[in-house]
This record gives C-alpha cells, structure tokens and sequence, in this order.
C-alpha cells in the first residue's frame, strides 16, 4: 500500500489510495455525520454506537461533525458531556474503530466549531469576534489562534468551522457578532492572522487544524438582515467588497472553505459554479476542500427551490464543487443511485474524493490518527488561555462616552450599585456557539468588580432590575433601593445569545438565581435570531430611566452581540463602555477599565446608528449616496473606528513622499502621534484612501491601513504606511483590478470622521 509511505507527497498518495477505492468507499468520504452522535458516555465510560459501527461497516465515514460540541441542540451538558480528556479518549476510540474496521484504515476527519474558543466542554470560551475585531490587535488575535489550535487539535479536532468573514452590512442580522465588522480591508487582516495561527507552521502538527472559511460569500448582506435571506449585489462589489477577505486569506494558505446558505442574483451559493470553480479554484488556486454548511444542499429543494428533490440537489452541489456534505444526509443518501442511474459521472465524485483525502494527508492523520489525553487535559483552559482572553476582552472594550471624566472609579468612591440583567448573568456575555460552563468559569462584571475591591467588595450592592427582554418590572423595587444606597450606579444593559442551558432564570426580588420548571430565554442575538429594531429589549430603558431620576452618576456597561441604538441613553448616561460579548473573562477585563488598571483602547468596527431607519450606516458608501433625512441626518451616532481613552493624543507632521508616483510605484505616509495626556495608553492610528475622480463610482473613503501603538505621557512616535497599487486599485472595467491615474486624497487620524488629509498624485509614466 504506497499511499502510507509518508515521503511521498500529498496528492500523490490521495491519488494511489483513490484507485484502491470502491464508489462505496468513496461515497463515504464525502459525508459528515453529526459526531456527537457516535458515542454514549455512562458514567465516563465511552462507548460507541451500533449506528456508527453500521456506516462504517457501509463504506466508512470521511468526516465528523462537532464529536465534542456541547450545547442545547448536541444535548450535550456538564452533566453528561465529557471532560478534556474524556474528549480525547472518545475521539481515540471512535479513530480506532474507523482505522481497524475498515478495509482501508483511512482515519476520519474531526471538524469543530472555535468561532471564539473550541466549542467542547472546558473549552477556554474568548471573546465573540465583533469583540476581537474591536482590539484592532493582529498579533494578539493570531495568539488566541494559536491557543484554540492548541486545544482544539489535543481532544482530536483537525478541522474548525472558523473564521467568519462575512462583512456586516445590516447589524440587525443575528449573527452580526460572529463577524469583525464592516469592513473588508479589516476582516482580510483578522481572517489571515485567522488561517495563520490556526494551521500555524506545518498542518500535521499537534497544534495546527485546517481553518474553514464561511461563508463564502455575500452572507453579511442579506434582505432586511434576515439570516440567510437573499442578496442583492452587483458583481462589482461582491468582488471588490465581499470576497476580499476570502481572497486574501486563501492566499494565506486556507485550507477549506464554506458557501454560504444565501442566493446571489438568483443563485444559491451552494451550487454557485462561477464562485466555487471559476473564482475560487482557477483564478485564486485554491486546492483545499469545499464544504457545506448543515442543510444547505436539502435547502436547494426546499427553500431555494432550484433542485426537483435530494438526489437532484446532491447531484447539482457536487457538480458546482462540493466536495463534503454537513450532515450527509443527501449526499448519503443519493450519490450512489445517482451514479447507477447515469444521472452522475463517477469522476465527479472522484475530483471531491481527491481533495478530502489530500487534506487528511496535509493534516498527517495517517501517521498520527491519534491524541495524548493527558495533554488535552493540562492545555485545554490553561492560565495562559485565560491570559489571552483578559487581554482580548479589555483590549475589545470601546469607551464611548466620559462626560466629565467620571472614569475611571476611584477604588475608594463610595458605594457602587451594580444593577441590570447582565450584571450576573454568565451566559449572556458569552456569546452565541459557547460550550455549557460551571458558574466559577465566567467572571461577570458583578464579581469582576467584588474581586476588584478585594476586601472592600461589601460596598458593592447588586440587583438585576430586569430581565433581557421580559416586561416584568417587579424588580424595580429592589434595584431603586441599591442605587439609592449607591454613590455610583453601574449599569449593565444589553442582549443575549444564550441558549437555554438549563440554568434556570434569576429571582427580580432578591437577585438570587433559582431554578423553575421552564427555563427562562433571554436570547434576542445569534443565529437566526435577526430583529426589527435595535434598541434594547424588554424593559431595560424603563429600568435605567427610572434610576436616573435618583440624579446619582451612571456607567452603562453594553454586553451584546450587535450595534444599540438608544438615543436617551447617549445623551444621559455620564459614562458608556461598549464591551460586545467579551467571553468567560470579560467581568475582570471591565473591572480593569472601570477602576483604570487598564486604559481602554478598543476602537469600532462597526457604525452605530442613531436610529434603525438610517440603515445601511456603513461608513464606505458611496458619495452619491445621499445626504440626509427628513428627521435626521445620515451620520450615525458613533462612527467607524471610534473609541475614547482616559488620556490624549494629537496628531501631526502629515505627509506623503514622493507625493508623485506611477502606476507601479509606492509612497511612505508618514506622521507623528503624541500622548499629550497624563496616562499610558494606545491608540489606533488609521490609514483613509479617497479616489478624487474615478471610471466607476467609488466609496467616499476606504480603510487601508492600520496600527495599534502604546504610548506613555509626553511620548511622540513616528507612524508609517506604505502605499502601491494594492491600497488604489479596485474593481474597474471587465471586473479587473485597475489602478487609475490622478489624484487620491490620504487620510490619518482617529476614526474615520477625524483625521488629517494629504493629497497623492498617480500618473501613467
């Protein structure tokens, strides 16, 4: 068998042990069962499923999906889930069982979702990516990265459903938290660092998985930010905006990607051959594995409505480049009849068969199919995990608003009241696609805060005020008491995107959790979850209005997972931190900032609207997009790339040399940034390009460049940026990069409404 001769290259031997394959065999490859499926787990005792020896002994099983996901839907809980190294031992046996049992001992391929930690129990649980796309911080993305690699590929995961790359044009969409932000220069940065710390230096070794890009393409765009909804764009941007961050990171060295649930003009992303051969295999080289998302080949013939039924849909998304099926319930069930009745070519199957295994020879699965389970247990939530995540969700952290610098607190200010529905609540600051999590794992604000005051914590009182989205105003009563005791309120408002993990709901009258018959969802975020409005839910403007008239100084803390418009709020509140969802160490990251351990840094990625009616608020629009309206102008309320410190900075010295160049050729942008305040800190300095005329309209600025820098009092330090034809080109005539010769206008500064200008000249020779 030359295919195990491990000094042969990948192809080669994908291609030798093809030839030894039945169409049954291969069949099987292409199909990704849902792994938690595989198992029973009695009392720690693994064992595996008659169902699953069945597949295997039908042709074998290529890939399993989620072995080790743990939430509501797996029904996979802390009580009968498994522990980090229970997961490795599991994984171990159901490998063992594929390699013995088959014909080929080809081993299988374990795909995890680690959107923002590996989604299996003991899982370091990182802030959302809204919330690390808010660091502006590469390098410490491409740390967690690596850290998720780490614990994901030591429990037997090979393959993550991450990272989400999809540009966020409607953030009423509920998964708007799963995405950097808006903008496609941005997301490339964060999805590269995404591919490079995930596959680290070599696939095959035991830190490294196979980063799945999704969801490709369009996704973030969709009608009325309706999940999965149709959308409506022109070639030109899909190309230019939205398949960017695609491109960039499959230049980066991707090694699979996922289409995207959408239609596109008409045509699902799913069996969309212009996308998945044309662009992403002929003109980007992309070799590694398409695989859908769960359902969507099933969607073509119930939803979309482009497909007859199953076998029809399994032959037409094979056809357009699919090579693995999500659940493989339809490529399962009719590939093989689809072929016998001559409705499929068996070389199709062959082509998507050669990429599965060439992917399973890049990961080394045939020479080390199996884990270290005691390795699993000693990195899996390591300190040093934890580290990262502190450090993300502080960093992730936008101070929006200090009126009259009440923050940062003073250790010895008095007596603070931490009220609101997140205040205590663990899961809602966790996020959507989050493992089940012992209490003592999630710091929430409140115990961020009684840890932050060590002994003093007794002059911290709490209350929830209310829930997420309930109307029930019975816990007024209890919160006006604490504020009323408080010298300062601390408020801790927003959304929700946990599932209903069985943890009962919370008592308004005593702030004590209890568990009821029915569980309590407070969930108004996360997939499928898409809204109308994107105020707060329930009662919490009532709640925090009503504690306002105590005239007592308020921070609003924001916990969510998408944009909050609430104009009251903004104008009342003296203090407003926007944290995101900033996972399990989230309540001491904001304890950092509220008492200044830590000076805030996190910057927008994302507008936030004054009102929904403004939507799309982008920032990149176009400049013929209109001025205003009736009621309000179209300036949203705090723009892309803002975000306050608790000291100053001043820009100057702009300037660009040669401030002439060619079509080839490149420019320094250079200046100086200054901390003229009497704190350290660091800021995001941001690099604007505008096209003064161009052949075909052009957005008003485009983010081109960026640098987070850490400055100390009376500190300057010179900032560079180079300029060439990748930072001026766009999608110009017959859909080809061009780059335009005249002038462009250089913007630096602060955010994208606050910078300096400078201008740069392009000419032909």
């Amino acid at each position: 068998m030359t295919f195990k001769d491990p000094s042969k290259p990948a192809l080669e031997r994908a291609e030798l042990l093809l030839e030894l394959m039945t169409l049954e065999e291969k069949v099987g490859q292409l199909i990704q069962p849902f792994g938690w499926q595989t198992y029973e787990n009695e009392d720690g005792r693994i064992s595996l499923t008659e169902s699953f020896k069945q597949q295997i002994a039908n042709g074998g099983v290529g890939s399993l999906y989620g072995v080790l996901r743990a939430d509501p839907w797996t029904g996979v809980t802390l009580e009968n889930g498994l522990s980090p190294k229970e997961g490795a031992q599991a994984v171990n046996e159901i490998q063992r069982y594929a390699i013995e049992h088959s014909r080929l001992g080809i081993p299988i391929l374990i795909g995890e979702e680690c959107s923002h930690g590996h989604m299996a129990i003991g899982g370091t649980v990182f802030p959302v990516p809204l919330s690390i796309g808010s660091t502006w911080n590469i390098d410490l993305y491409r740390e967690m990265c690596r850290a998720v690699a780490l614990e994901t590929r030591s429990q037997g995961g090979v393959a993550t459903y991450s990272p989400v790359l999809d540009v966020v044009r409607d953030p009423r969409w509920g998964r708007t938290e799963e995405c950097f932000g808006e903008d496609p220069y941005l997301i490339s940065q964060f999805g590269v660092a995404s591919v490079e710390g995930l596959q680290g230096e070599r696939l095959d070794k035991d830190d490294s998985v196979a980063a799945t890009l999704k969801h490709f393409a369009g996704y973030g765009s969709s009608e009325g930010g309706r999940n999965a909804g149709p959308v409506h764009m022109g070639r030109r941007e899909l190309l230019e905006v939205d398949l960017l961050p695609f491109k960039k990171a499959v230049e980066a060295g991707a090694e699979s990607i996922m289409p995207a649930y959408n239609e596109i003009d008409g045509v699902p992303c799913t069996v969309n051959s212009e996308l998945l051969e044309d662009i992403l295999r002929k003109e980007w080289g992309f070799n590694g594995m398409v695989i859908t998302d769960c359902g969507a080949i099933d969607m073509l013939a119930s939803g979309h409505d482009t497909a007859e039924d199953g076998m029809d849909a399994a032959v037409q998304a094979i056809r357009a480049g699919i090579d693995m099926e999500m659940s493989g319930e339809m490529f399962g069930k009719h590939l093989l009849e689809a072929v016998r009745l001559g409705k499929l070519e068996a070389e199709v199957i062959d082509k998507a068969v050669l990429r599965v295994l060439s992917l399973k020879f890049r990961l080394g699965l045939f020479e080390n199919p199996y884990v270290d389970p005691d390795r699993a247990e000693k990195v899996i939530g390591s300190d040093e995990h934890q580290r990262i995540a502190r450090q993300l969700a502080a960093e992730g952290t936008i101070l929006l608003k200090n009126e009259g610098g009440i923050l940062p607190l003073s250790k010895d200010s008095g007596t603070i009241a931490v009220i609101g529905p997140n205040a205590d609540q663990g899961y809602n600051q966790l996020g959507d696609y989050t493992s089940p999590q012992p209490t003592k794992h999630v710091a929430t604000v409140l115990r961020g805060i009684q840890d932050k005051l060590h002994e003093e914590s007794k002059r911290v009182l709490y209350a929830p005020g209310c829930r997420i989205k309930d109307d029930s105003r019975e816990g007024f009563e209890l919160a006006l008491s604490c504020a009323e005791q408080a010298d300062t309120i601390v408020m801790v408002l927003g959304g929700s995107s946990a599932r209903d993990f069985g943890e009962g709901t919370i008592d308004l009258r005593t702030g004590a959790s209890k568990v009821t018959e029915h569980s309590w969802s407070d969930m108004d975020c996360g997939e499928g979850i898409d809204r109308l409005s994107l105020q707060l839910s329930g009662v919490q403007l009532e709640l925090m209005q009503a504690i306002h008239k105590l005239g007592k100084p308020i921070v609003v803390i924001y916990i969510n997972g998408r944009p909050i418009t609430e104009s009251w709020i903004d104008e009342h509140a003296h203090a407003i931190l926007e944290a995101w969802y900033p996972g399990q160490e989230g309540g001491h990251a904001i304890a950092d900032i509220l008492y200044g351990d830590v000076n805030p840094s996190g910057r927008l990625t994302i507008s936030i609207p004054k009102h929904v009616g403004q939507l799309p608020v982008y920032y990149s629009g176009k400049r013929s997009r209109g001025k205003r309206y009736l009621e309000e102008d179209s300036q949203p309320r705090y723009p892309f790339g803002y975000g306050l410190s608790y000291t100053e900075f001043s820009y100057s010295d702009l300037k660009v040399e040669p401030e002439v160049i060619k079509l080839d050729e490149y420019a320094t942008v250079s200046l100086n940034v200054t901390n003229t305040g009497e704190r350290e800190g660091s800021e995001v300095v941001q690099l604007y390009v505008s096209d003064a005329v161009s052949q075909y309209t052009r957005p008003a600025k485009e983010l081109k460049g960026f640098s987070k820098i850490n400055l100390k009092p009376g500190e300057t330090q010179s900032v560079q940026f180079t300029i060439g034809p990748e930072e001026l080109q766009y999608i110009g005539k017959d859909y080809k990069y061009v780059v335009e010769p005249g002038l462009f206008r250089v913007m630096v500064g602060r955010n994208v409404n606050d910078t300096l200008s400078v201008d740069l000249t392009v000419r032909e020779d």
